[in-house]
């Protein structure tokens, strides 16, 4: 018995291993006939550290504007060159490891989650912690964690 997926949701963060992901949740919601949120976190901890001085306001602006056209640009490509249309894009700040794992799924009822294996360097996950390792330990629904490429499936 195969399992069927309404509701995936796929958290983006601009690394290779994301995008790798959300090829993998395009294929998955095209056979599920499955709906996609596509996820970006503005992490507000990151936020504290890197930009001290700066104030709060025009640094989130400025990161949720970027964040709104790296969003749009993957829309764009997965409506075009992908042919895959039942697709929403999100951004949300704060905490990624609670977001994704509780508040997201949970608001927007996804059924799964399909991420990357890790956007951060080893540096990164030694400070942060891994987002993808807390995610699949926590959230309350299928993880999907990817690794490869769709074309190198089998």
């Amino acid at each position: 018995m195969n399992q069927e997926y309404e509701n995936i949701l796929v958290p983006v963060d601009g690394s290779k291993e994301a995008e790798l992901a959300l090829g993998r949740a395009i294929a998955v919601a095209k056979r599920n006939d499955a709906h996609i949120d596509l996820l970006n976190v503005i992490d507000t901890r990151a936020m504290a550290y890197n930009f001290a001085g700066m104030s709060d306001g025009s640094i989130a602006y400025q990161l949720v504007d970027k964040s709104k056209q790296y969003l749009d640009d993957l829309l764009k490509d997965v409506k075009d060159k992908q042919g895959f249309d039942n697709v929403d894009i999100h951004i949300r700040l704060g905490n990624p490891k609670t977001i994704i794992s509780f508040d997201f799924p949970r608001d927007h009822k996804n059924d799964m989650i399909i991420m990357g294996a890790s956007g951060l360097s080893r540096m990164q996950r030694a400070i942060m912690g891994s987002v993808t390792s807390y995610v699949k330990r926590n959230a309350p629904v299928d993880v999907l964690v990817v690794r490869t490429a769709v074309d190198q499936v089998k």
